[in-house]
């Protein structure tokens, strides 16, 4: 039976039942359903609509049910149109006709909505931890990559030397700022909205202040008609899912080039690593292509929410229906993602002489620009000094460390009251790559020990879930 029958004379027609039922997706909200249905219990119970007796018998009823679904007992039936029915409809054949009482007060309009954040209140811990997951494995493998040199890209051209500990950590940043988005919309999910009926406020004694603390709330919602609305935490959890999923887009993006033959920086495990069909030689980084595809799944979830939001009257409407799947997608998506990512990095190997040999000594051009600058050169004409260096190189063919001195002298800029074995060393320990990096040591830089301190501070923000082997764990003690 419909909560909503009594009005109508005939059935829902059989295909607009399968089209206005959300039960495949709200059962997920169950434990939930029932959590703040006990809450909904003490508050009517406190507002005298319940005796002792009705009180007492609704709870139990509840958490028994609670039990059924935890352990996968609870059936559903063809009646259910979605959780709050089933729970209603099995409550009654728990207790009876007190079952019957428990909605007074309350609709499925500010039910769903509570049911949703509560949701949402228990999953933003567990995406949190999963994105803490590849942080940890970034910080492990970057730390044993302090020395490790490779080319830094700008454009995706060679720029200037950086260590691969410094462009592992340029992720973990990025995932940083995504841990900290999550952490800052909880403060606009933790709004309670039970109480607020269908959309006028309820007409019984509730004391939402106390509801709000029993289910581990903020605040009340302020105003019913916006209460029963609101969905902007559901499309800032979906931009929170869609910025991680362009992160991980972005790092994956790099792996699969840096995978490939014409790079040769890495090789990725077997176990994180698929073949062709046809050809035997193939080793493909699908998981990261998989990854890289993610992002524009979850960027379409949330245009998709967006589009059905911004045309809404005031108050409830079935559109709202349309809140939850996204939004599961969005969160079981990176929850498969992170782990498997963490897994791929973690158990890559790292080729740290095809990484040093694809350095060049072009992208040294700007060291040797700042050679001239503390020669007290100006910038400007130490960049164009250095720049008709590069295009001299270019012409005879040669390295940019192998232009002869005498071709240095003739270059203007490097004229100088030097002696020229003072000029030649001057200039050729510019095309040091590790002098180079060890030079680039300002807060933020890729100098060992800037990456160092990067390092240090990024195990803090991972305290608790950062061990000494670089996995996620216990605090020590526990």
């Amino acid at each position: 039976m419909t909560l909503w029958g009594g009005r109508f004379s005939t059935k829902l027609n059989e295909q607009a039942w399968l089209l206005n039922t959300s039960l495949p997706f709200d059962q997920r909200l169950a434990a939930q359903d029932v959590r703040g249905s006990i809450a909904w219990a003490g508050a009517i119970f406190k507002a005298g609509v319940l005796n002792e007796v009705e009180h007492t018998a609704i709870v139990d009823g509840l958490k028994a049910m609670a039990v059924e679904f935890e352990n996968g007992k609870f059936v559903f039936v063809e009646s259910d149109e979605d959780i709050h029915t089933a729970v209603e409809r099995r409550l009654g054949e728990l207790i009876g006709a007190a079952a019957g009482k428990l909605h007074t007060g309350r609709s499925r309009n500010d039910q769903v909505a509570t049911d949703f954040r509560l949701w949402m209140l228990d999953s933003l811990p567990l995406l949190v931890d999963s994105v803490k997951g590849l942080q940890a494995t970034l910080v492990a493998v970057a730390e044993r990559n302090q020395a490790t040199l490779m080319p830094g890209y700008t454009h995706l051209q060679r720029a200037q030397p950086v260590t691969l500990a410094h462009w592992l950590m340029s992720h973990f940043w990025a995932l940083e700022r995504d841990k900290e988005r999550l952490a800052d919309l909880n403060d606009r999910v933790a709004v309670l909205p039970l109480g607020c009926g269908a959309l006028a406020g309820t007409a019984f004694d509730i004391d939402r202040e106390t509801l709000t603390m029993a289910l581990g709330f903020d605040i009340p919602a302020p105003n019913s008609l916006d209460a029963v609305s609101d969905r902007d935490f559901a499309a800032e959890f979906l931009f929170c899912a869609a910025m991680i999923g362009v992160h991980l887009s972005k790092l994956s993006e790099n792996i699969v080039l840096f995978s490939t033959a014409e790079f040769g920086f890495i090789e990725l495990s077997d176990a994180f690593s698929t073949g062709s069909s046809l050809m035997p030689q193939k080793k493909n980084p699908d998981l990261f292509e998989l990854a890289r595809g993610k992002a524009g799944t979850l960027i379409g979830l949330l245009t998709g929410l967006m589009s059905t939001l911004k045309g809404l009257p005031s108050t409830y409407d079935k559109d709202l229906q349309e809140d939850k799947v996204p939004v599961f997608q969005a969160f079981d998506t990176l929850i498969t993602i992170l782990p498997v990512l963490a897994g791929a990095l973690e158990t890559m190997t790292v080729k740290a002489e095809k990484m040093l040999a694809a350095i060049d000594a072009g992208m040294l051009a700007t060291d040797l620009a700042d050679y001239l600058v503390r020669q007290g050169i100006p910038f400007r004409e130490a960049h164009a000094a250095a720049g008709k260096a590069v295009r001299l190189a270019a012409e005879k063919g040669i390295s940019l460390d192998e232009i002869p001195l005498n071709e240095w002298q003739s270059l203007g800029a490097f004229e100088s009251d030097l002696s020229p074995n003072e000029l030649w060393r001057g200039v050729y320990q510019v095309f040091d790559p590790l002098e180079s990096i060890k030079r680039r040591n300002a807060t933020g830089g890729t100098s060992p020990d800037s990456v160092k301190k990067q390092i240090d501070h990024a195990k803090l923000t991972l305290t608790p879930a950062f061990s000494q082997n670089g996995r996620r764990g216990k605090p020590k003690g526990e």
